[in-house]
């Protein structure tokens, strides 16, 4: 089967499973996701599946990456805030949507490599660092929209709430149990109020604090992946 045929199984798959906003479906055939995957691992590009990418992290499976993009309802005005710049793929999607991306990320190699991608792609839009996510960017604060990528817990941080601009919207997994985890939209109606949306259930990784250190890549735990399961995406941490 050719990568055409594959992006199209994959955009009708998507579409069956409910994305339905034109803006992200192109935008996820416009980005070549093998870029952003180990060579070894090219032929399941288009699958919808996740991929390991190295420092215990995967690429998240199509399906999360649509699903949770096209709840930030983005337009082509918006400054967006990434939590987790992983392999660069959600930022490369949100940079076909938005004015531009902002991304943190916590595993300086895996920032590396993600700017390299991004660089070749020639995307312009998107401006990375290493950090503590959970801080946010104050300096490029406020932002219009805010998407995280590890589950918080109980509670959003902070700072981001600080951080979104009235009527901007965060989508975040919460939950400190494994088993009830959900995706949640966030929406600041005025300066001290918010309202929140719970949408679909998930397993992700925890949201942690701090700059990783630079240690030699754990084991690929294979289990460690989105996978898909009535109708709902999955990430387990």
């Amino acid at each position: 089967m050719t990568v055409i045929a594959r992006k199209i199984r994959l955009i009708m798959k998507l579409r069956k499973c409910g994305i339905t906003d034109t803006g992200v479906l192109a935008a996820i055939e416009r980005v070549p996701r093998e870029i952003f995957i180990p060579t070894q691992f090219h032929d399941q590009a288009y699958e919808d599946t996740a991929l390991p990418i190295g420092r215990g992290q995967t690429i998240s499976q199509p399906l999360v990456v649509a699903s949770m993009t096209q709840e930030l309802k983005l337009n082509d005005r918006h400054k967006v805030l990434e939590i987790g710049t992983g392999s660069g793929y959600q930022a490369a999607i949100l940079a076909k949507l938005c004015r531009r991306v902002y991304s943190i990320e916590r595993h300086r190699p895996l920032l590396a490599t993600a700017e390299v991608r991004i660089n070749e792609l020639r995307i312009r839009n998107i401006t990375c660092k290493a950090g503590d996510g959970m801080k946010g960017w104050i300096e490029q604060a406020p932002f219009d929209r805010i998407i995280v990528t590890a589950a918080a817990g109980d509670e959003p941080p902070p700072a981001l709430l600080a951080q979104m601009s009235v009527g901007g919207i965060m989508v975040i997994p919460m939950g400190r149990d494994k088993a009830s985890q959900f995706i949640y939209r966030i929406t600041r109606t005025s300066e001290e109020s918010y309202e929140t949306e719970r949408l679909m259930p998930v397993r992700f990784v925890p949201l942690l604090p701090n700059v990783a250190r630079d240690e030699p890549d754990p084991v690929v735990d294979d289990s460690a992946q989105d996978f898909l399961s009535g109708g709902f995406a999955f990430q387990p941490a």
